[in-house]
């Protein structure tokens, strides 16, 4: 019994530090230590071993060299890079064809993780003693990373190959907020029913997606996660290198759970400016509204999900015009929030329909927290 009101009270105070934005500090991803410059806590698990890598261009040690490189000069095997989304260089737009190929830099052969191939193959496998996953997550359901990690603990899991995760700081795992998805919308860009915001870090998910028996046929992998050093949850971390081409600042990555919402319409977030995920256009008057100021005064802002911007918008637009697109239910992963939008419900309203949903993720969340 004790055991339990001591876990549910964890529960309210990790909810109260989320939503007390007074309590929210700017900090560089250097204050935290990343667990990929934490050599020495396994190292000697990658001696004597064909090491598979899974990274892209945010796998980067604290002195601003790429992981690979630095693994490659400490003498471990590297055979292969498994590469997710925008490539292993990071340069491809969202959705981008990702070819397989050679590191040109290390002549390492590179496997595309994106496209039709998004699970590796036993053969892919078929040379890898160990898989090492270093990739910068951004806290977001449908930030495709976590999909990505979850295909390669599952064929880890079936091939009898350990995984190690480098773990770095959550830049939104401040807050805990969103629809829990329903498994009939289950899709690449939201494998797990998780809120659209779910507070833990790439190695707590792991961590988490292992413990539920989330892969396939309930199989389990064999799992280390690399803790962080100096972390707090309670922050807002400013990256050292931008997880992805469209998400080059803080302020991006800050305002990217709310404005990806738009992604499912037919309003542009700003992709092919220089302010992506910092703006929004509406197709039929052109007008754009800038958040930069918004993100910001950031310590003003409730922390969640904002959707006074997707409501306005919707409001702005007659009910014959067209607003929202097919990918938006697989996006949101509920099948009722464009219903609820178009019928001109308030946010309290919606929100308060999440409710249940994100108080039944907390607690299994609760059992995976390292920090």
């Amino acid at each position: 019994m004790l055991r339990k009101i001591l876990a549910l009270f964890a529960i309210i105070i990790s909810i109260s530090l989320n939503i007390n934005a007074q309590e929210l500090k700017l900090l560089d991803a250097d204050d935290a230590i990343p667990a990929a410059t934490r050599m020495n806590l396994y190292h000697g698990r990658l001696k004597n071993k064909a090491v598979g890598v899974v990274a892209n261009q945010s796998s980067i040690m604290d002195n601003g060299t790429h992981l690979v490189d630095t693994l490659l000069s400490k003498g471990i095997n590297i055979v292969k890079i498994f590469t997710p989304e925008h490539g292993f260089r990071g340069t491809a737009e969202a959705g981008e064809h990702i070819a397989s190929g050679i590191d040109e830099k290390t002549g390492i052969a590179i496997v595309s993780l994106y496209g039709k191939n998004k699970k590796p193959t036993a053969e892919q496998l078929q040379d890898v003693d160990i898989l090492l996953v270093d990739l910068q997550d951004v806290g977001c359901r449908f930030y495709t990373y976590i999909s990505t990690m979850t295909y390669v603990m599952e064929a880890a899991a079936e091939n009898e190959i350990p995984v190690i995760v480098l773990d770095r700081p959550n830049p939104n795992g401040f807050y805990v907020d969103g629809p829990v998805l329903e498994p009939e919308n289950r899709s690449f860009v939201g494998m797990h029913c998780v809120p659209i915001v779910y507070g833990l870090t790439i190695g707590e998910y792991a961590l988490m997606v292992n413990g539920e028996q989330w892969l396939a046929d309930g199989i389990q992998c064999e799992l280390m996660v690399i803790p962080l050093g100096n972390y707090d949850r309670n922050a807002i971390y400013k990256l050292p290198v931008k997880p992805s081409p469209n998400l080059p600042n803080w302020e991006a990555v800050y305002l990217y759970p709310s404005l990806c919402l738009f992604e499912g319409t037919d309003v542009g977030v700003g992709r092919g400016t220089e302010l992506p995920f910092q703006i929004y256009t509406l197709p039929q008057t052109n007008d754009t509204v800038n958040l930069v100021d918004y993100a910001h005064n950031y310590r003003d802002n409730e922390q969640k999900l904002n959707l006074s911007w997707i409501l306005d918008a919707r409001k702005s637009l007659k009910d014959d015009e067209k607003f929202f697109n097919k990918y938006f239910i697989k996006l949101v992963g509920v099948s009722d929030l464009q219903q609820k939008i178009d019928s001109g419900l308030t946010e309290d309203e919606i929100r308060s329909s999440w409710q249940t949903g994100i108080d039944s993720y907390l607690k299994i969340r609760e059992k995976y927290l390292i920090y």
